[in-house]
């Protein structure tokens, strides 16, 4: 049960990171070129439109940051055991689908190829460091709660 439980947990967290990147792209109109809700659909010509735009790189740098940190939040809330362990998972798949997207489409920018990563492991860690904190203090607080009764 376990097994389908985490299991669960990664694909919740992986489609939350994906929606908050896709929603964060399409949050300037000027970036929006394609008809689709998601911009993975027209990526190729979506990117080469981006060429020389290393605005839009640095902000696709911190979207991703911030939507795996939020996957790894809700995958630790999710998992019973190794929450930290299978936040860590979700910035490891993450930056696999960003170094196949470097690696497919050649239009990125050098900084953003080295950034990523500084990106997706650090933020997917802190993700499930927030959960193991708010964890630990509930705990210490019910502790405290028996002993005071």
């Amino acid at each position: 049960m376990n097994f389908l439980r985490n299991t669960f947990a990664v694909m919740v967290g992986l489609g939350i990171a994906g929606l908050i990147i896709t929603l964060g792209i399409r949050a300037f109109p000027q970036w929006v070129t394609f008809e689709a809700f998601a911009p993975f659909e027209h990526w190729q010509r979506f990117l080469e439109s981006m060429k020389d735009n290393d605005a839009f790189f640095g902000f696709l740098l911190f979207i991703s940051g911030l939507g795996t940190t939020v996957g790894g939040v809700i995958t630790a809330l999710i998992v019973k055991y190794a929450k930290v362990a299978y936040a860590i998972l979700i910035g490891f798949i993450m930056l696999f689908i960003a170094m196949l997207d470097i690696i497919i489409f050649p239009y990125h920018p050098t900084f953003y190829k080295i950034s990523i990563f500084l990106t997706f492991f650090p933020f997917s860690w802190i993700g499930g460091k927030i959960v193991e904190v708010i964890y630990e203090r509930n705990k210490k607080r019910r502790i405290a709660d028996k002993m005071n009764k």
